[in-house]
């Protein structure tokens, strides 16, 4: 609340003091820094309020005018959300860079009704039917709702493409079987339906959904009860905190199943938490790169990490990464609102998402994945990349820099699966 408070009252003065043209521009961001979901919303969060501090600092804001980025942690709370969203109507934000599948689920009809691009940390596919044409029940049009990377859907799509292959490639017999695991919450259930209608497409014998919390816990009886059903592949729904526990209590329980985590399940930090627990697990990354490799836009990077860390040590995990380049594609939208002197306007700033193909902020070469929304699909990113988590001994010695460097734990690439743009897919 202090830095919200102290936030708004910068804002105030300036507005006194400066011509409307020369005005902060206000942008909402709606953070996950101590709830359900904080352990990765954290890292995200930073990414984002590092990114727009640069964009002020390095390139004058958007169209000579700071940003006002006005941060807000809701706890996960969507009905917080709901109410921080009509604070900022009466600040006027002109966009806002969100969360949670369920808070921004809840801001559809808001954020359409009142023309503000709401780029959320939220992939639910729902999210992605911008011009109402998909005509599933309970779908609405988001023709304001945009984010950075794949579907939940698409990605698990694409875990499941390479599952059956990965089938054969182990020389499986029969019918490989998959379940679906997850609190009973819209984010982690987001997926599900998608994901086991293509699993049964491709084969596999489909097993009833095993429940567990968002939050850590003792979760010996999911993993005796996936061990008793023979599972060979598993989706995990949740975020890294309770993904954690699982994996340890499945290990612990000599579980044999191939781990896949979704977009938010497995990063490093969870890698040095699990330890030898999260050997394996495959993950989507939103980005073309992860942290310390070789990419001509990852100078910007560092560049935005030292923004709150001035040593420039700190090892940013790929969360902090996707939060650029979210925060990045929404810079770039309202830079082409403002352009030839045009006003930055929701409606304006919507169409910036509109104006460019295989999309790469500038300067994030390499970084940033290529995006590519029309006015009727917001599925921005077809191409999923796959990594494998690989931790090949004791993670309590060190940090996750140190552990990356001297090899403990790495980021490995399996597989890149570009998915068909399916009309019946649109919104699931």
């Amino acid at each position: 609340m202090t830095m919200r408070t102290t936030i708004l009252g910068l804002a105030a003065t300036v507005t006194l003091t400066l011509p409307a043209a020369a005005q902060p521009i206000p942008v909402g961001h709606l953070m996950d820094l101590s709830g359900a979901t904080s352990d990765v919303g954290t890292p995200f969060a930073q990414g984002v309020n590092d990114t727009w501090a640069w964009v002020n600092r390095m390139r004058n804001g958007v169209a000579g005018r700071q940003v006002n980025a006005l941060a807000f942690d809701y706890g996960y709370q969507a009905p917080r959300a709901v109410s921080q969203y009509q604070a900022w109507s009466r600040d006027r934000v002109v966009a806002i860079n969100g969360w949670g599948t369920a808070d921004t689920e809840a801001l559809v009809r808001f954020v359409t009704r009142d023309r503000v691009p709401y780029v959320s940390g939220s992939y639910s596919a729902a999210l992605t039917d911008a011009g109402g044409k998909s005509g599933r029940q309970g779908v609405e049009p988001a023709p304001y709702n945009f984010f950075y990377g794949p579907s939940y859907s698409d990605s698990l799509r694409a875990m499941l493409i390479w599952a059956a292959e990965d089938w054969k490639t182990r020389g499986g017999q029969g019918k490989p079987k998959y379940v679906h695991m997850g609190g009973n919450h819209p984010y982690p259930n987001s997926p599900k339906a998608a994901g086991e209608a293509l699993a049964a497409e491709l084969g596999f014998d489909v097993l009833p959904a095993i429940v567990f919390a968002l939050t850590p816990g003792d979760y010996t009886a999911q993993c005796l009860t996936l061990k008793q059903q023979g599972a060979n592949y598993a989706y995990l729904g949740n975020t890294a905190g309770s993904n954690i526990s699982v994996l340890r209590a499945c290990q612990a329980a000599g579980v044999n199943v191939q781990f896949m985590g979704n977009v938010w399940g497995m990063d490093e930090n969870a890698m040095k938490a699990a330890g030898t627990a999260a050997n394996g697990v495959i993950f989507p990354v939103r980005t073309a790169a992860v942290w310390g490799q070789q990419a001509s836009g990852m100078a910007n990077v560092q560049a935005i990490s030292r923004i709150s860390d001035q040593t420039g040590t700190a090892y940013r995990p790929v969360h902090y990464l996707t939060g650029i380049c979210s925060a990045m594609l929404l810079a770039e939208a309202m830079d082409t609102a403002a352009s030839n002197g045009g006003q930055i306007t929701g409606e304006r700033i919507r169409d910036g998402f509109y104006a460019r193909q295989n999309w790469v902020p500038k300067g994030f070469d390499g970084v940033c994945a290529p995006s590519n929304f029309t006015p009727a699909d917001h599925r921005g990113q077809l191409t999923v990349a796959l990594y494998r988590a690989r931790v090949t001994g004791d993670t309590s010695q060190g940090n996750v820099g140190e552990l990356m460097q001297n090899g403990t734990m790495r980021l490995e690439l399996v597989k890149t699966v570009t998915l068909d743009r399916r009309a019946d897919w649109l919104g699931w």
